[in-house]
């Protein structure tokens, strides 16, 4: 009797024991799997880490500059490659790329039915600061001007890391690179008709605008900018941050504030006639900058995070266009951006009043700013949300990860088009960290080191969205053009509504 009993007992126990372990499992799946859903979206570098951990000890060669002496061959070199496991990984942290990658294709339209001769490359030497060519995930070149301070030096530092955070990744290509201001691949030298027209040399530089063909890239300021104190991105993203705590936007001075160098624009003298005088106060705060006095004093009153208490900051071009923008629009308050001409590589994807508010550049651009300030104190909350939008917009689409991942896409891209094998020019030199590093002075050379990527991505770069099509051009060009009108017409009628 008393067996009879205990085998309905003993398999009770059986049923409840498997259906906890059952549900315990299960509940581990459904953690794990949010986990790996989750983590990621914040920072596909730090992700990658928590859920591998053991990655954290693969670490690329460090640079020593104590025992430098240049030999004509690299001491350090990034010889990490990914195999097929870290493939696999690669897709948990697959992301898309922010909108304005969509421009990378709009820069290479040019090229797209002829594809990009060696020919092609070779008649832009006329106008490149220097020749880049990358084989094998080893980096060439050939100068042939000297760049303005340490442009060159810092962007082919960039170009470096790139090849150490995606090792094995970066394809072979040649292209020609020009470190100066202002584009000058004007479009008129090469539209003309029929298939002997010359075909436009592809020149990468900094920034574009609508009559040339200049393909744009991330500047040098990214790494740093050592002659007037500009910190890496990075660190200096965080000390804004920081300077955005300190003081809270209504307790800012609410006036639209410009420091900065008047000597180079007719537009930035213009401004001056804004600043506040016995007869107008409009609104506005001018200061010019005397980088030699700076310098002389250390650089103690421009700290870029000591500059965020102002509630509008006016962003306006210099020669070309500016690196300052980021920095405004990092900084909470509202960028007032002088109507611009140029364009960099993430600027075209910016709206108007919803990351910044339009101002004339003509002879009514003091009132233009006088009504924005006038406008947005009367109407702080919706300001508000237009300086916290633009600050969002640098803190994620902005990152460095995605700086690397637009750098990527850019040089991928132009390598597809190449209808010929790069070959190292019989004038070029490998290009070395510790060339670049160990010369230079000081500041320099803390800045590279501070940005030495120290190890390899096991994440892919984000996933390129397709060419925009015509349709969604002219709609970003009526997102664009619709609140600049309004804007004006509110001007026009002293509209406070």
């Amino acid at each position: 009797m008393c067996g009879t009993v205990r085998k309905p007992v003993a398999q009770l126990r059986f049923v409840i024991f498997s259906v906890s372990v059952s549900l315990s499992i299960a509940a581990c799946l459904i953690i794990s799997s949010r986990l790996l859903r989750h983590v990621p979206t914040t920072n596909g570098r730090d992700a990658e880490l928590h859920i591998y951990p053991h990655r954290s000890e693969v670490q690329l060669p460090s640079v020593n500059c104590t025992a430098f002496s240049w030999s004509g061959k690299c001491r350090t070199r990034s010889s990490v490659i990914v195999n097929e496991e870290g493939d696999r990984d690669r897709q948990n942290f697959d992301t898309t790329c922010p909108e304005y990658f969509r421009w990378i294709h709009e820069d290479l339209r040019p090229w797209a039915g002829t594809g990009i001769t060696r020919e092609m490359v070779e008649s832009g030497r006329p106008k490149a600061g220097f020749r880049l060519v990358i084989i094998d995930g080893r980096a060439y070149v050939e100068k042939f001007m000297d760049a303005y301070q340490s442009r060159d030096k810092f962007t082919l530092w960039g170009i470096l890391q790139l090849l150490r955070l995606y090792p094995g990744k970066i394809p072979d290509l040649d292209l020609m690179f020009n470190c100066e201001d202002r584009p000058n691949i004007f479009i008129g030298d090469y539209s003309g008709p029929g298939p002997n027209s010359t075909a436009p040399p592809p020149l990468f530089r900094y920034c574009g605008d609508d009559d040339t063909l200049d393909i744009v890239f991330p500047d040098w300021s990214f790494w740093g900018w050592p002659e007037i104190n500009i910190k890496p991105w990075v660190p200096l993203m965080e000390d804004l941050k920081q300077g955005n705590k300190r003081t809270k936007w209504s307790n800012r001075e609410a006036y639209a504030y410009w420091k900065g160098n008047i000597k180079v624009s007719m537009v930035r003298y213009k401004l001056l006639e804004c600043n506040l005088s016995r007869e107008h106060d409009w609104k506005a705060r001018v200061f010019m900058q005397d980088w030699d006095k700076e310098q002389k004093e250390r650089f103690k009153n421009s700290n870029l995070a000591d500059q965020c208490v102002h509630r509008y900051k006016i962003y306006v071009e210099g020669v070309g266009w500016s690196v300052s923008l980021k920095y405004i629009l990092a900084c909470d308050s509202v960028t007032l951006m002088v109507n611009p001409y140029y364009y960099d590589f993430f600027t075209r994807s910016l709206v108007p009043m919803h990351h910044y508010w339009p101002i004339k550049d003509d002879d009514d651009m003091c009132n233009s700013i006088k009504f924005a300030v006038d406008w947005g104190n009367t109407h702080q909350q919706k300001v508000r949300a237009i300086g916290k939008a633009a600050s969002k917009f640098t803190e994620e689409e902005l990152r460095m990860e995605k700086v690397y991942d637009y750098m990527f896409h850019s040089l991928n891209e132009y390598s597809k088009l190449l209808t010929f094998k790069p070959t190292i020019p019989p004038n070029a030199t490998e290009l070395c960290l510790e060339e670049l590093a160990c010369p230079a002075q000081d500041l320099a050379t803390k800045f590279m080191i501070d940005t030495l990527v120290k190890r390899p991505s096991f994440s892919s770069p984000c996933s390129l969205l397709p060419p925009f099509s015509p349709t969604d051009l002219d709609n970003i060009r009526i997102r664009k053009e619709t609140p600049i009108k309004q804007v004006q017409m509110w001007e026009k009628n002293m509209s406070f509504i």
